[in-house]
């Protein structure tokens, strides 16, 4: 991986911080969806929320200039299609020409966050709307978790709501990632069971005054079988997401199962992936991206 100059950043960011929306306004653009008709996207917001684990490293994420290399590489490979990030990680992509020609998905909601009392209580603390439509971004993501027996769930349902309108007004897309989950003595867990899904699912698509630019971003299930009839929930355009591929002998090879079966489904148009692809158990960061990108 070639090496990120951390204070060549820094130093501009100090003396020139008007070059990011520069960088921003001379990033060339493109649609959503390519010529494949297919999406691929790294991801990499879960620092933003606290949540700097993979695998066995409670730290794994903490190291800025590595987490900016591997994405570097991600966003060169073949096939990759954009990032998802929040603002001072798309801010530094911007500033070392990483952007251009890819899909720019901002995080939009990063308060709840992970281990805290008031973790479902996911205020819109990360991109706005305005500030997509404003440094020219393609999309915004949001995730919504609900625990029926926590009212923090309300506040972020009702955020999620207005979310989709204000995305919707800049005919701006969208991806709602929902989630039924509860608490547990060991933090809230999200359900992966086929009805919990289902019903994120149709929780999820019914939200704001209109769906015309919002998207899923989904899990697989427990049950990798249980996708075709959990698919059939809504007709709006899906993303699979990555989430942590283990670390075990054989893990890797079982998601990659995972996601190969469910991309096949037809309103699956995608796959947004990052601890899995930026970090593998053995390094390669490009060759799991190109195992990956070959899925779609």
């Amino acid at each position: 991986m070639s090496a990120v100059d951390v204070a060549a950043l820094v130093r501009t960011r100090a003396r020139w911080p008007e070059a990011v929306a520069e960088a921003a306004a001379r990033r060339a653009r493109r649609p959503l969806l390519g010529e494949s008709g297919r999406l691929m996207v790294v991801a990499a917001d879960h620092p933003a929320r606290g949540s700097l684990g993979v695998g066995k490293d409670p730290l794994a994420m903490a190291d800025r200039a590595d987490l900016l290399e591997r994405l570097c590489v991600a966003l060169a490979r073949p096939g990759v299609d954009g990032v998802l990030a929040t603002a001072d990680i798309l801010d530094d992509l911007l500033l070392l020409g990483a952007l251009d020609g890819k899909v720019v998905m901002g995080s939009m909601n990063r308060g709840g966050l992970a281990g805290a009392a008031f973790e479902l209580d996911d205020r819109f603390t990360g991109h706005r709307p305005e500030d997509l439509e404003r440094l020219g971004f393609d999309a915004g993501k949001l995730l919504l978790r609900v625990d029926y027996e926590d009212p923090g769930s309300l506040t972020t349902l009702y955020a999620t709501a207005r979310a989709v309108d204000a995305m919707a007004a800049r005919r701006l897309p969208v991806f709602v990632e929902p989630f039924l989950c509860r608490r547990t003595p060991d933090g809230v867990r999200n359900d992966l069971s086929a009805e919990a899904v289902t019903r994120s699912i149709a929780i999820a698509s019914g939200l704001g005054g209109t769906s015309a630019y919002t998207w899923l971003k989904v899990p697989v299930t427990e049950d990798p079988d249980d996708m075709a009839r959990v698919m059939e929930t809504s007709t709006l355009p899906a993303v699979l997401l990555g989430g942590d591929i283990g670390t075990g002998p054989g893990d890797a090879d079982h998601t990659f199962d995972k996601w190969r079966d469910a991309l096949r489904l037809p309103t699956v148009y995608g796959l947004v992936a990052g601890r899995a692809l930026l970090y593998p158990a053995d390094g390669d960061v490009a060759g799991a991206v190109d195992t990956a990108v070959g899925l779609l």
